[in-house]
């Protein structure tokens, strides 16, 4: 492990100047063409680092990258993505900066410094002469953010073809892994009622909003904080004009889960709700975008190879949960050993004191690539 870490340390200044690099590159999910010019920083770093890169066309997001360091009949899949959620301009106000030991700027912790990180850990590997028979396939998305729906497909496929998924997603406080997420549904309750004047005759009417009222608490009481299901009422919309009887109403609602059984519980309650009031109707649509990532023995194997590699680095790995989801759940889900929370030590995801810890950037890509020389060398 000692030339891993030796190998890294050597290249400290091109790993900081990389997420620099990332991070000048606004990358929100919406914008397309600004996605692509971080693509574009992307390419130009893997080539400097002797990675095979091409790129995946995308219509509505960016361009999707894919880099091979080596070959051979085997893959092991490294898994990131450069969108953000800082729209262009953000840098005017939250310029990427080095201060008190610390990278600041939007999309430095989320997650530019753990596609750094996972970039120089493959190098490493490959400068060892450990890709010969095992193929390191960096696969850098391009919607994570807003829930993968053009990338999703292309993340199954590769890690169906992969003996294990590495996600360079930041870690948890101190550095745990990440090995429990949970999965993420969006529903929208949408209510039809009758319209009519509020002060001649609203008793022919049937209001969307009282009846949305109702849907909501009922909605509500199907979670279950105990076993992780949690879920919250986020959008609300209903009625035309205050003197009018509301026609239609709707609310959106995000459900967070733990296990896959949940997910199925709550669909099927959730698609199950029933009018209160007579001639309302009520409709449930949307459902589940990421199932669960469940902490099973394909995640526990890996969790103890990690360990080894953090050993001899002289660190303690730990490993937590989070309700959050990334494109991990996508491949654990499937079966296939995914670890996640590989990326920077920092914190302030998605806030204005966004940042990574910067002595820590180089022991992480050499645990990183520890652990890539374990997983291929089994």
């Amino acid at each position: 492990m000692s030339h891993f870490l030796e190998f890294c340390r050597a290249r400290e200044a091109w790993l900081i100047e990389a997420i620099e690099r990332l991070a000048c590159s606004e990358s929100p999910s919406f914008d397309k063409a600004a996605v692509d010019r971080c693509g574009h920083e992307l390419v130009g770093c893997l080539t400097e680092l002797g990675a095979r890169v091409e790129t995946v066309a995308r219509s509505t997001v960016g361009d999707i990258v894919v880099a091979d360091f080596g070959g051979g009949p085997r893959q092991l899949l490294l898994l990131g993505h450069c969108d953000t959620v800082w729209p262009v301009g953000t840098l005017a106000e939250m310029p990427v900066t080095r201060r008190d030991g610390r990278l600041f700027g939007p999309g430095v912790f989320d997650m530019k410094a753990g596609l750094a990180i996972a970039m120089l850990a493959a190098c490493a590997t490959a400068q060892r002469g450990l890709v010969e028979q095992t193929r390191l396939r960096l696969l850098i998305t391009t919607d994570e953010e807003i829930g993968s729906g053009a990338s999703r497909s292309l993340i199954e496929r590769e890690a169906r073809a992969s003996l294990a998924v590495l996600v360079f997603e930041p870690s948890l406080s101190g550095g745990a892994l990440k090995t429990r997420r949970k999965g993420v549904g969006e529903f929208v309750i949408d209510v039809q009622g009758v319209a009519a004047h509020a002060g001649v005759d609203p008793g022919a009417g049937v209001s969307a909003v009282s009846e949305l009222a109702h849907q909501v608490i009922a909605a509500q009481r199907l979670a279950d904080p105990a076993r992780g299901t949690t879920l919250n009422v986020g959008i609300i919309e209903g009625g035309s004009r205050v003197n009018v009887v509301a026609e239609h109403a709707r609310a959106v609602v995000d459900v967070r889960v733990t296990t896959a059984a949940e997910a199925e519980r709550m669909s099927r309650a959730l698609a199950g709700l029933t009018p209160t009031l007579a001639g309302a109707r009520v409709t449930v649509r949307g459902g589940f975008n990421r199932p669960p990532m469940e902490r099973g023995p394909h995640i526990a194997a890996l969790v103890a190879t990690a360990s080894e590699a953090a050993s001899e680095l002289g660190l303690t790995l730990t490993e937590g949960s989070t309700g959050g989801a990334s494109d991990g759940n996508f491949t654990a889900a499937l079966g296939i050993p995914t670890l996640d929370g590989l990326g920077a030590l920092g914190g302030g995801a998605h806030a204005r004191h966004e940042h990574v810890v910067l002595d820590a950037l180089v022991p992480r890509a050499a645990l990183a690539a520890g652990l890539i020389a374990r997983v291929v060398r089994a």
